[in-house]
């Protein structure tokens, strides 16, 4: 599985939208499921089904 990367555009409430840095896809996703600490402007990889701060 190749490594995808995004950065975190908005947080509303328990829901963040991330925007894929290849592509310029946007994936509303619960903030859970993202590591702790994210915020707006954080980088993440994601690889092997998991976001990781980079």
């Amino acid at each position: 599985m190749e490594a995808r990367y995004y950065k975190v555009t908005k947080i509303e409430g328990e829901y963040a939208t991330i925007t894929d840095e290849e592509t310029g896809d946007e994936v509303f996703i619960a903030l859970f499921l993202l590591p702790e600490g994210v915020d707006i402007g954080t980088r993440l990889k994601y690889e092997f089904l998991q976001y990781e701060i980079i």
